[in-house]
C-alpha cells in the first residue's frame, strides 16, 4: 500500500508546474509559499518569484499574488493583487497532484481574465483549438472544460471561493504575517 504525501505546511515553499497535454513542460514558478492546504485544496502566494517557460525564458512575477488549485476542478485561480483592485488569472486546467518535486498540473490552454472593474474576458480560444486538434483531447476533455468554464463563471459572478472579498482579505493578511515571521 503506497504511504500518504505528507502535505506541505504553512510558510513552506514549493514548485509549481505546468505541462501541457502531451506531456511536455510548460511553465515552472521556483518558490509558492503555501498558506493552506488539506487533502483537496491548496492556497499558496507568490510574490517576486521566478518563472521559467518552456523555452528557457525567465521572468519574475511582479506583485504579490495568491493561488488557488482544487482538486475537483479543472482550472486553477491566480488573484493578482494590485494597486488599483484585484485582477484574477483563471486557466482551465487538470485537477492538480502534489508530489515531492511540485504541484502539477495541465493547462488546457484556455484561460479567464477578471479585471479589477469586475469585465471578464475568455483568452486563447485559438490556442485551445489548435492544441485540441494536434494532441486529440477528444469529446470527454471538451465537455469536462465546458462544464467548468460555467462553474468558473457562476463563482466570479457570486464572489465563491478566491473570488470573495473575505478570502482576498483573509489570505493575503496571513501572507504578510508569515512575510514578517521570515524576515
Amino acid at each position: 500500500m503506497p504511504r500518504l504525501q505528507k502535505l506541505p505546511g504553512e510558510g513552506q515553499f514549493i514548485a509549481i508546474q505546468s505541462y501541457k497535454h502531451d506531456g511536455s513542460l510548460h511553465r515552472v514558478w521556483r518558490d509558492t509559499m503555501v498558506l493552506k492546504t488539506n487533502e483537496n485544496s491548496l492556497i499558496g502566494v507568490n510574490n517576486h518569484t521566478l518563472v521559467t517557460e518552456d523555452d528557457g525564458r525567465h521572468w519574475v512575477t511582479r506583485e504579490p499574488a495568491l493561488v488557488y488549485f482544487h482538486k475537483h476542478y479543472w482550472f486553477n485561480v491566480v488573484a493578482m493583487i494590485r494597486d488599483d483592485g484585484i485582477a484574477y488569472y483563471c486557466n482551465l486546467a487538470s485537477p492538480y497532484v502534489l508530489d515531492k518535486e511540485a504541484l502539477k498540473y495541465i493547462d488546457y490552454d484556455l484561460d479567464v481574465k477578471v479585471f479589477p472593474d469586475g469585465r471578464r474576458k475568455l483568452l486563447d480560444a485559438d490556442e485551445y483549438l489548435a492544441f485540441s486538434k494536434r494532441w486529440n483531447y477528444g469529446p470527454e476533455i471538451d465537455h469536462i472544460l465546458k462544464r467548468n468554464v460555467r462553474i468558473l463563471v457562476d463563482w466570479i459572478e457570486n464572489e465563491k471561493g478566491p473570488f470573495s472579498k473575505e478570502f482576498i482579505a483573509i489570505w493575503y493578511e496571513r501572507y504578510l504575517e508569515l512575510a514578517r515571521q521570515n524576515k
